[in-house]
């Protein structure tokens, strides 16, 4: 087994998940087996309660783990096949160890950070890797952070005991250009690495984040002052198209045949072909697409990075190009469905409470009279069901249990959250099967009987209403074979009409466009109506 650990210096959001997702397809392009896992030092035991405001979108995995987003990155520039032994943050090991010291684990010794909570750190490291080749470890927030030092003593003690051909540490930073002086600044990069070197790791490279190309002179002096090989500072400078030609630009940098070279593993071939095709039909699209993103924390666009990124992922499997542009649904709501004229497409993504709900209620029922191409997911497909319920089957009090306690509830909590007390990992979350209907447009669009969507939610459909959709033409075109909830609903009286209970985001990839997608950004270039 080989590890490799990403850390970051300087500053936070310098793309150290992207940067390890772009390393593992460079690694598997060279035909490597590769796993990716992301340690992340808050005390939350997972993301799962935390404000997208605050965090991003929360990123689930099949076996029902809630997630940083960054695994997100991780899947979609990888094969890896990711459990919640992926994701590990401060908060979930220390209740482990704490368990542990309640059970009698430790047979009486004096529980301390060293060796107790550095050894469940480094068993996790371990149990995460699987029986991959390469496991690439990114280590969240930045280097001198208190909360974070367990997890790097962890990593130095890991390099001893594996042994040094077996452990490589990349390290990124910032170097700054400073437009007013016109200068190229080293010196936060040296000060980075000074605070790695002191717990006794010293990296292997150096990956600059940069707006600017850096000269020899600078990539000298950071290998000087930081003690790396000149050839292992890499210059990662701002993508200009997409983050998918990340993998390419560290290719010609020459990451990976570093990264094999000090593991001491084979630089086999690397075929590239895949992303160069990617690249063209971006850089070459057949026309462009706007679509509407009717959304409730625009203010962080991480908030909805999967949906974004599979809306890309359409626009690459249909040869066009897809701007999506945010719209607050609380604006809608204040003035009106004007702005969605400019639309080829509306998507309306999943979310939580009752702010903005009427904002989304209206992009609906806007798509539904203006036959544009809609697609709602999770909430999106909850906002859609009761807007046809409220204006088509004529219950006007239509809403859901989770807004208002009296109306008549389309939407309502299934009965096994009914007795959950607590908020943290109780949804209905994970991969659950999907048994489409013949002859819908999920069926034509998956080409499949039954698929396997992940979920992150506590409301369903209530069965109660199920005759107020069918009966006025509505089509439930997808259920929960086990569970009989309702999982897709259609309109076939329009060109797309689709929404969703689950999250299908999440298993798009560019390489493999999620279906519905495809699918709806077709649809949309079909209608295309600017």
């Amino acid at each position: 087994m080989k590890y490799i650990f990403i850390t970051g210096g300087v500053v936070s959001s310098l793309g150290k998940g992207l940067t390890a997702g772009a390393l593992g397809a460079l690694l598997e392009a060279h035909g490597y087996g590769v796993i990716l896992q992301k340690f992340d030092p808050y005390l939350n035991v997972d993301p799962g309660t935390m404000s997208p405001f605050q965090h991003g979108e929360v990123y689930v995995l099949d076996d029902g783990a809630e997630t940083d987003l960054d695994l997100g990155h991780y899947e979609r520039f990888t094969h890896s096949k990711l459990t919640r032994n992926n994701s590990i943050s401060s908060g979930k090991i220390y209740s482990s160890v704490i368990k542990k010291e309640r059970r009698g684990d430790y047979l009486g010794k004096t529980v301390q950070v060293i060796p107790h909570v550095t050894d469940e750190i480094k068993a996790c490291f371990r149990e995460g890797a699987g029986s991959c080749d390469i496991v690439i470890t990114e280590i969240g927030g930045t280097v001198g952070d208190i909360e974070s030092l367990p997890f790097l003593e962890s990593m130095r003690q890991l390099a001893l005991e594996e042994g040094k051909a077996s452990v490589l540490f990349i390290h990124m930073t910032l170097v700054p250009y400073l437009r007013a002086a016109g200068e190229i600044k080293s010196k936060p990069s040296q000060q980075s690495v000074a605070k790695l070197r002191e717990i006794g790791i010293q990296p292997d490279v150096l990956v600059c984040r940069t707006e600017v190309h850096l000269p020899r002179d600078i990539r000298q002096k950071l290998s000087m002052f930081c003690n790396v090989e000149e050839r292992s500072v890499i210059e990662e400078k701002d993508l200009e198209l997409s983050i998918y030609e990340l993998p390419g630009a560290l290719h010609v940098e020459g990451l990976d045949s570093i990264v094999l070279s000090k593991l001491n593993l084979p630089n086999t071939p690397c075929d590239m072909s895949p992303w160069d095709n990617i690249i063209k039909k971006l850089k070459n699209p057949e026309c462009g697409l706007k679509i509407g993103l009717i959304g409730k924390y625009n203010d962080l666009p991480d908030a909805y990075k999967s949906v974004n990124e599979a809306l890309i992922h359409g626009g690459i499997a249909n040869n066009c190009a897809v701007n999506v542009i945010a719209v607050d649904s609380e604006d809608i709501e204040k003035n009106g469905t004007v702005r969605l004229e400019e639309f080829d497409g509306i998507l309306v993504p999943g979310g939580f409470g009752n702010r903005g709900i009427e904002g989304k209620i209206a992009a609906a029922k806007y798509a539904r009279e203006k036959d544009v191409p809609y697609f709602g997911i999770c909430l999106g497909m909850q906002t859609a069901a009761i807007e046809f319920v409220r204006n088509v089957a004529k219950f006007s009090d239509a809403s859901s249990e989770e807004f208002c306690a009296g109306g008549s509830h389309v939407i309502c909590m299934i009965n096994s959250q009914k007795t959950i007390a607590e908020k943290g990992g109780t949804m209905r979350l994970g991969a659950y099967d999907c048994r489409l209907t013949e002859g819908s447009l999920a069926e034509k669009a998956y080409g499949a009987e039954v698929v396997r969507e992940r979920h992150r939610h506590r409301y369903e459909l209530n069965p109660a209403f199920e005759s107020a959709l069918t009966d006025n033409g509505l089509l439930i075109s997808g259920r929960n074979p086990d569970t009989g909830l309702v999982e897709i609903i259609e309109n076939p009286a329009l060109t797309w009409f689709v929404a969703v209970q689950f999250h299908p985001e999440f298993l798009s990839k560019p390489m493999k466009p999620h279906p519905l997608f495809a699918d709806f950004v077709k649809a949309a270039k079909e209608n295309k109506r600017h």
